[in-house]
């Protein structure tokens, strides 16, 4: 198409795309913003205030680490796990920089996703969300594995009895099928299709739990502390510090789930950043305390990669059963606020990826009467459930940290080059020190996926392939923004 108006010696001509050009092409902050909330049928609610965003953030993060991942750390780091926890949420800390300043320049669902496309085209945009997948889908089933085990910890608490290993673990851990891991999900799922405003609700009256859950712990576990649980601090070296840390990373996931409420907050611009610095402050002083508790109360050669491991502390310090029962009922509310608000995350990210046209429409298909993706949300749980019914949570859970380290680094980029390209934009909010403080969540992310074991980059190189085999199958060929003509200046 030309453009009429334009004089006959700069009209501009419409021209395909090369197939370079197409995978390159980023997608204006400005559509992207115009584009929000909006999907197939329907559009998204802004009902959102910076109150309930902060509890999203802190739901979709607190209680994943500390209630279900510290017995897989401690064998790894020794009481340096505390360490861990601090180099885990420094590195957190680094990339929450970037992703605030992004979020409060773009605030749409597609978090990182997003800011990909509108920095570094529309390939790595793909690869920044199907590590996002990643990164959400596999932690929900991972964080539900762990849901599980304190579900058995307060049935034995209070009625005496246990659902049966053949029911409660997946296979390769001594089980068939982890039933309460897939129950734990649908229920998530229910509240996601009553809409955003009332999952927040619940999602805020279970995070109040939660951090009640861990001051309890810190209160009663503090009578069973030893200074001779840390007389060898480092005993497994920095290496082992730097293992823990990469798996407690994993803990941190989800301080960024407040980036994909974007398009349903009612100030998205001013409220999405303070949302992501106070959660991971919050959360971050929490998970060390709790962490130091840990350890002072018990030897740690005596974690046994247990994910109640808080609970039979609780019972060994006090001798009774109640108090580890009682925590052992917060942490089943506290991880599954983990599961609501991620599971909330991934299925916003796959409605921006589908509005795009690099997923089927289904994703982006908005229910006219609550205003939210139904569709979607079945869809996720569903995949999400079965996945934590079958697979054991320390395999998910290293899955799920290399998946978020890629995201991260790519975040890390994204801010310096919008900086760069678009350096007068408004922003409510600006990383200091920039490109200084992203090149070090940038060197950060990459040092710690350095630290995972060989087997997590396998798997990490398999499922890459996949999406990349996906991608050119279908979502280069239905992508909206590359299937338009590009416009070029032809002197006439």
């Amino acid at each position: 198409m030309l453009d009429q108006g334009a004089p006959p010696q700069n009209r501009r001509t419409a021209v395909p795309l090369s197939a370079g050009a197409r995978l390159m092409r980023r997608k204006p902050v400005e559509r992207l913003v115009a584009e929000g909330g909006h999907g197939e049928g329907g559009t998204l609610r802004r009902s959102l205030g910076l109150w309930q965003l902060t509890m999203i953030s802190i739901g979709a993060t607190l209680g994943t680490g500390i209630f279900v991942v510290l017995g897989e750390a401690v064998p790894k780091a020794g009481p340096a796990v505390t360490l861990s926890f601090v180099i885990a949420g420094l590195t957190a800390l680094f990339s929450a920089l970037s992703y605030a300043e992004l979020a409060g320049t773009i605030p749409v669902s597609g978090s990182s996703y997003s800011y990909a496309y509108a920095t570094m085209g529309e390939l790595i945009a793909w690869v920044c969300g199907w590590c996002l997948v990643l990164e959400y889908g596999v932690s929900v089933a991972a964080v539900a594995v762990g849901w599980g085990e304190y579900l058995n910890e307060l049935l034995k608490g209070t009625l005496g009895v246990t659902i049966p290993a053949a029911l409660s673990a997946p296979p390769g851990d001594g089980g068939v099928f982890n039933l309460p891991a897939l129950i734990v999900v649908l229920l998530a799922m229910v509240f996601l299709m009553g809409g955003a405003k009332e999952s927040a609700r619940a999602n805020t009256v279970m995070v109040c739990v939660k951090i009640a859950a861990l001051v309890l712990f810190c209160a009663i576990g503090v009578q069973g502390f030893r200074s001779g649980n840390y007389s060898h601090f480092m005993p497994l070296g920095m290496s082992g510090v730097s293992a823990a840390g990469a798996t407690l990373f994993f803990s941190y996931i989800g301080f960024d789930a407040a980036s994909t409420a974007g398009e349903e907050a009612k100030n998205a611009q001013r409220d999405l950043p303070r949302a992501i610095m106070l959660s991971l402050v919050i959360v971050t002083a929490l998970y060390v305390l709790v962490a130091a508790v840990a350890v002072g109360a018990k030897p740690w050669q005596k974690f046994n990669d247990s994910e109640a491991a808080l609970a039979q502390i609780m019972r060994d310090v006090t001798g009774q059963s109640f108090w580890g029962t009682l925590l052992a009922f917060c942490a089943v509310i506290a991880i599954a606020s983990v599961v609501l608000t991620v599971l909330y995350g991934q299925t916003r990210i796959l409605f921006a990826m589908s509005r795009d046209g690099l997923v089927p429409k289904v994703f982006s298909r908005v229910h006219p009467k609550s205003g939210a993706p139904r569709a979607n949300t079945v869809i996720v749980s569903l995949f999400c459930g079965v996945l934590a019914a079958a697979i054991p949570l320390g395999q998910l859970a290293d899955a799920t940290s290399i998946g978020t380290l890629f995201a991260f680094a790519l975040v890390n980029v994204a801010v310096v080059v919008l900086r760069r390209t678009r350096p007068t934009m408004h922003r409510t909010f600006r990383v200091p020190l920039s490109p200084l403080l992203p090149a070090v969540g940038f060197a950060l992310c990459v040092w710690m996926m350095g630290s995972l074991s060989t087997v997590t980059w396998v798997v990490f190189g398999v499922w890459m392939a996949v999406g990349l085999v996906f991608y050119f199958l279908y979502g280069y060929r239905r992508s909206r923004l590359a299937a338009e003509p590009s416009l070029v200046t032809a002197e006439k």
